[in-house]
């Protein structure tokens, strides 16, 4: 009986194989900080728009752009109801929150599916990098759709990115999809700044832990690929609440046990840059 082991040819393997690409930078900011899941409904968005705002208020000028292009958050998360102006040749970012910021959801319908095949996805990625006035920023926070696909390789090869924070929940079934877009950021040379646990846990009125989703998982594979570990956000009913009236908890509650984990990221990111 034939042993051979069924795998990738050498022509397949070479062209999955990261290739040396010219990546821009995105003019008009000095940093560019992409916020990442490998998995959908983690809390990445949320994350991105309190990161932005934790960094906004420490006197820090603040980009934050939505290119999650199937699924954008940051019309209903900012309350945000209009739509960018534009020179003719450039967008101009909608100012809320201090924060220039610009996303997908402005241009289209609430409701209205974003049926578009990678190359329209790629355009619109290329527009709102290169084709948007952002003005004087230090950070543009990018809140990165989920996944490892055309859009996340499109930023990674042509966008000059000058790191990534990969938010996961810690049970197993996320986990693996993180590991995935671990070995993605390493392949393509793009700096891991460190795992985020979300909603690690829970305390309940009797004042005890509970660690629903598992626990430990998202530091034991931070570990396991010699990556920074940053920290638990626990659940917090009022984060979503917050969410919902289009006022991130960072805004409209700074001294919110949760806001001060996300100042404490902010502080992090502002030392490793600043």
């Amino acid at each position: 009986m034939d042993n051979k082991k069924v795998g990738l040819s050498d022509t397949t393997k070479a062209k999955t194989e990261p290739k040396t690409f010219r990546r821009n930078p995105i003019i008009g900011t000095k940093f560019t900080i992409a916020i990442s899941s490998a998995k959908g409904g983690v809390g990445k968005s949320t994350f991105a728009s309190n990161l932005a705002l934790a960094l906004k208020k420490m006197d820090l000028n603040v980009g934050l752009l939505d290119a999650d292009i199937y699924g954008p958050s940051l019309p209903k998360l900012f309350s945000i109801n209009e739509k960018p102006e534009s020179d003719g040749q450039k967008l101009k970012p909608i100012l809320k929150y201090g924060i220039q910021c610009m996303s997908i959801g402005f241009l289209t319908e609430e409701q209205t599916p974003m049926i578009w095949r990678g190359p329209m996805v790629i355009s619109a990625i290329k527009t709102f990098t290169q084709k948007v006035l952002w003005e004087n920023l230090d950070f543009l926070i990018v809140d990165m759709p989920p996944g490892t696909g055309d859009t996340q390789l499109t930023f990674a090869q042509e966008i000059n990115m000058d790191g990534v924070i990969i938010i996961s929940t810690p049970q197993e079934i996320a986990l693996q999809d993180v590991k995935r877009g671990i070995r993605m950021f390493d392949k393509l040379k793009v700096k891991i700044l460190g795992l985020i646990d979300n909603m690690s846990h829970f305390i309940g009125d009797d004042g005890k832990k509970y660690a629903i989703f598992g626990e430990g998982g998202v530091k034991k594979t931070a570990d396991e690929f010699e990556k920074d570990f940053m920290g638990e956000i626990p659940i917090d009913p009022e984060v979503g609440k917050q969410g919902d009236l289009g006022s991130p908890i960072v805004e409209s509650k700074p001294d919110h046990e949760i806001s001060k984990k996300y100042f404490k990221f902010a502080e992090k990111i502002k030392s490793i840059y600043l």
